[in-house]
């Protein structure tokens, strides 16, 4: 699986596809625009054409797609009847479902959502779990912020509008004393403190990924949420309910991007617990991490850049190097979060 196609050269996608070129992939990145002064091979392509797409896609084994969620599912199909490996960074549950759908008859692996959330903290979760003899809850938590907020919302669109959207606004899959249920995004709003940083956490769509049908039957509770810093839900309810911006996702999004561009000094919290019984005693694990920007290849990364694009490059790394499945549907709590950190590019967490 030398040969990889990346589509989306955006700044998660750029950093993913140099990331590949390193770590020894023959990488060529495709976008709608040109974009040039990159140590591989890049093409322009209207990445909606999905006859286009198959017809390039051939010379290929391996597709990466860093597109907006609502274009996955063309580039997963495309990738399926050709038979190549297939990863992304998918948030969207629809989506999922209908690649997971695909896997069953797929000649290459069907990997979607391997970024942070989902992807990392699912491999993190599955982790904790696994320590305990019986595990009564898991709980994973994400923020992707900036170091230095200002204003009321406290926030810079440093990720997909397209994606911030679709996760603040769509049903949140969680399970709740063995039943797997859907709750309302932005809502079970806690309190969590990192650092002697005080954050708020409230429920937003497909962080989870697959495992509430994975863990139903062993995890009676679950769920997913993202943190944010105080003050924030409450005006995000107010501009989509009140405001019924919820009704016009893409001018919000611009909105949004508009008034709060992205930052190059940001911060990833990562917060996921644990607890279940060892020995006959109840106990907690945790896993917490305040990631902030690195250097890589001699240019600064954000967090949020360089924890997303590591992510999904260590799983394709473990897919070359035979530690996981070569088809079928991959699912992230599959993956040996002790194996994933001894990678290359997966080693970055360590820190």
């Amino acid at each position: 699986m030398q040969k990889i196609a990346v589509l989306g050269l955006g700044k998660v996608g750029t950093l993913a596809a140099e990331l590949l070129h390193a770590t020894g992939f023959s990488v060529t990145g495709f976008d709608a625009h040109a974009v040039p002064d990159l140590p591989f091979e890049t093409r322009q392509i209207d990445v909606g054409d999905n006859a286009a797409l198959e017809d390039v896609l051939k010379d290929f084994n391996s597709v990466l797609s860093c597109l907006p969620y609502f274009l996955n599912t063309g580039v997963a199909t495309a990738a399926h009847s050709l038979g190549l490996h297939y990863f992304d960074l998918t948030e969207d549950v629809p989506t999922t479902k209908a690649i997971q759908e695909l896997a069953k008859t797929s000649r290459g692996i069907m990997a979607p959502q391997c970024g942070l959330a989902p992807g990392f903290v699912g491999i993190v979760g599955a982790h904790l779990i696994d320590a305990f003899e019986t595990c009564r809850s898991c709980r994973m938590r994400v923020g992707a912020l900036p170091q230095n907020p200002t204003g009321l919302m406290g926030y810079s669109f440093n990720w997909s509008p397209e994606g911030v959207v679709n996760e603040y606004l769509n049903d949140c899959e969680v399970l709740e004393n063995g039943e797997i249920k859907w709750v309302s995004p932005m809502e079970w709003i806690e309190k969590i403190v990192i650092g002697g940083i005080e954050l708020e956490a409230f429920t937003t769509s497909g962080g989870l990924g697959t495992m509430c049908e994975t863990y139903k039957s062993r995890v009676p509770n679950m769920d997913y949420k993202t943190m944010r810093y105080p003050g924030h839900v409450q005006l995000m309810n107010f501009f989509f309910h009140e405001l019924l911006m919820r009704d016009r996702r893409k001018e919000a999004g611009e909105i949004l991007v508009n008034a709060k561009p992205p930052v190059s000094d940001d911060i990833v919290f990562v917060h996921v617990s644990a607890e279940g019984e060892i020995n006959g005693r109840m106990q907690r694990k945790e896993f917490v991490r305040g990631l902030k920007p690195v250097e890589i290849a001699g240019q600064e990364r954000t967090a949020i850049a360089w924890t997303t694009a590591s992510s999904v490059v260590a799983i394709i790394e473990m897919v070359r190097e035979g530690t996981l499945p070569d088809h079928g549907f991959l699912k992230q709590e599959d993956v040996s979060l002790e194996t994933f950190l001894k990678t290359h590019n997966g080693a970055r967490y360590n820190a």
